[in-house]
């Protein structure tokens, strides 16, 4: 048996529309999406998926449910093999139990019970705004000076704790709920000489899950006191994580999927007042640094994400790590400012809707270019400064998982910084190559030394391929450039950094992770990538004296000769010179040329691979492949315009 744990964690990470979307062609319908029933024969569209429900209904044949009951409806799953093929779409570890355990029960009766004493809770603090004289005169009297109308402050359960030792841990004890209970939800604080109400004196905002479960606290100091924390959050616990959960979400997903776009503000009254105004797709981070699975939740109900700022410059450069982690999921990020003096609390209770909307698309710009406006001000008159500010600016646009996306904005860099392209993806080449991280390098590395230990290489091929011939034509450009220098730049400390075309080279391949096809140019270039720190003529005398006779004959050949590399270089004043004064066109029109070649070579397999598929009827191979050759198709449009920093093989 699956434990609980586990079945909450795929349930978690689940998304109805992208399982569903598998069997379905679904098209968006208002807040839903709508396809042809797959258990009935039809014409028109009556199958209904909901994301922010997280079911699908299926009009024709009277079906509905989760995705795990669709699984078991349409694939004739049971029910731990509908959970087991969503754990391993999601990379969800299985964790199996042969029975529960008692300590699984208690666990499982844990979490309930500190979910009931949380709606206890809530209902309590509610209930003080409007039927107890503190609660009244304090926390009701707060909302409404801050503009809150009863109708918002019922829609997210506002509340006030009474000021006192422990009034509200009295009631709830006095009501039959355990201490040990309000101990763990962090409600209550349990000394061994006393106990107290954690959010004694506060105005309290309730955290809710995607299920609309009370799951924790925000609490708002009223006093004076400065050595009293202004807000004050629920512990951790069995069911708050702070960094799994957004102020917000529960009440705004279904507004974010009818208007495909989630605002991202800072603390609980920006979400309530721009909620009040009419504008419900909205979230907060609640004031603490944003966080790869808060960036994942708002990922399941949309791809377009606007962060609001206010004015304050140092808090805007402190937040900006989070929007890195926003690019990094491959979300479209927008980033306003709003005028000096202003946050999302004031400008929404001073404007309209249609005006704060029209202020957004008025003056919303896209992340890369804020981010190069903001830190242009700081370096200006100081070479070092930008220095650091471009390679600052470039580590965001590492953080983007589409090449192409990640080209385009090179290209606004360089019109924005006055910068070459060339010399931009020569240092984002560098980032992405350490981004992959010190583990994925010593691994790969690993890889090219069991390769040179155990060669199977006996002698030069007697014919060369077209891919043998572009791998040579590297192998070449290696031998006899490698050392030389290809580009040269200022790291973020102002030293001065140079890229060698071996570096250029070897960071391409790595990029998209290309192996070459040919054993002897596979063997060299991983020999040459694990000697690549020694000069030159240590490089020649390695494998020109190599003890395996097809690298000695293959240098030789490459060393003492003069090969010509493609006829793409002997064009008319391709060559007027030599071939270092053209390295710079030369050595990526290469690499660029062999990226194209494979690309070429995997659209023929692909489509070889749906003609199979259309003989065995196997159609949904056939739509696989046929999604593969769109983006093989576009990727080749990318190549063929000379733009070859595309990641073609992931």
């Amino acid at each position: 048996m699956i434990d609980q744990e586990t079945i909450d964690k795929i349930f978690d990470a689940i998304d109805i529309v992208e399982v569903v979307g598998e069997f379905v062609n679904l098209k968006r319908a208002g807040t839903n999406f709508k396809g042809l029933s797959p258990f009935h024969d039809e014409k028109t569209p009556s199958f209904v998926v909901s994301p922010s429900k997280g079911i699908y209904k299926d009009f024709s044949s009277g079906k509905g449910g989760n995705a795990v009951g669709f699984l078991m409806e349409h694939e004739k799953f049971s029910y731990p093999e509908a959970l087991k093929y969503l754990a391993s779409k999601y990379n969800i570890e299985i964790k199996e139990d042969k029975e529960v355990s008692a300590e699984e029960i208690q666990k499982r009766n844990t979490r309930e019970s500190l979910l009931i004493v949380s709606e206890f809770a809530g209902k309590y603090f509610n209930n003080n705004l409007f039927h107890h004289a503190e609660g009244k005169s304090v926390g009701y009297s707060y909302f409404k000076e801050r503009g809150f109308n009863d109708e918002t402050i019922n829609r997210f359960q506002l509340g006030y704790c009474p000021d006192g030792r422990d009034v509200f841990t009295s009631y709830a004890l006095d009501n039959g709920y355990k201490l040990e209970y309000l101990v763990s939800t962090g409600l209550t604080i349990d000394k061994e000489s006393y106990r107290f109400d954690r959010f004694s004196g506060r105005v309290m905002f309730p955290i809710h899950g995607l299920s609309g479960k009370i799951l924790g606290f925000g609490g708002r100091t009223l006093k004076a006191d400065k050595k009293v924390a202004k807000y004050l959050n629920s512990p951790e616990s069995e069911i708050y994580h702070k960094s799994n959960i957004l102020y917000g979400l529960y009440s705004a997903k279904n507004s974010i999927i009818k208007h495909e776009r989630c605002f991202l503000v800072e603390g609980y009254t920006d979400v309530l007042s721009m909620f009040q105004r009419g504008i419900e797709n909205v979230v907060a981070s609640s004031g603490t640094a944003l966080t790869k699975e808060q960036i994942k939740l708002i990922k399941r109900f949309t791809k377009n994400i606007t962060v609001i700022y206010d004015g304050d410059a140092a808090g805007i450069k402190a937040s900006l790590r989070g929007i890195d982690l926003i690019l990094e999921e491959g979300l479209n990020v927008k980033v306003v400012l709003l005028p000096d003096g202003e946050d999302p609390d004031s400008f929404a209770k001073s404007h309209t809707a249609d005006e704060l909307i029209n202020y957004v698309d008025n003056n919303q710009s896209d992340f890369i270019q804020f981010k190069t406006k903001l830190l242009l001000k700081d370096s200006e008159g100081d070479p070092v400064k930008r220095a650091q500010m471009i390679n600052d600016i470039l580590k965001s646009v590492s953080y983007i998982p589409d090449a192409i996306v990640r080209s385009v904005y090179i290209k606004e860099c360089s019109s924005m910084l006055d910068i070459g392209e060339q010399s931009l993806y020569t240092q984002l080449n560098k980032l992405l190559l350490n981004k992959t991280g010190e583990q994925h390098r010593q691994n790969k590395y690993q890889r090219y030394e069991q390769q040179r230990k155990q060669p199977n290489i006996e002698k030069v091929p007697a014919t060369e391929t077209k891919q043998d011939r572009l791998e040579k034509e590297i192998i070449s450009l290696l031998f006899k450039f490698g050392q030389i220098i290809f580009e040269e730049y200022k790291d973020e400390d102002g030293n001065d950094v140079a890229i060698s075309v071996a570096d250029f080279i070897v960071s391409e391949l790595e990029e998209d992770d290309i192996d070459f096809g040919n054993d002897a140019y596979k063997y060299i270039l991983n020999e040459y990538r694990a000697n690549m720190t020694i000069g030159k003529e240590e490089i020649e005398k390695l494998f020109v004296n190599h003890n395996i006779k097809a690298v000695q004959s293959i240098a030789a050949d490459l060393y003492t000769s003069k090969y010509e590399l493609s006829n793409i270089w002997t064009k008319k004043d391709s060559f007027i010179e030599t071939e270092e004064d053209k390295l710079k066109d030369i050595v990526p029109q290469t690499v660029l040329a062999y990226k194209t070649y494979i690309v070429m070579e995997a659209i023929k397999d692909t489509r070889t691979g749906i003609i199979e598929a259309q003989n065995e009827n196997n159609y949904e191979k056939i739509i696989e492949l046929s999604e593969q050759i769109i983006v093989l198709n576009n990727i080749k449009q990318r190549l063929t315009e000379g733009r070859g920093k595309i990641a073609i093989l992931r």
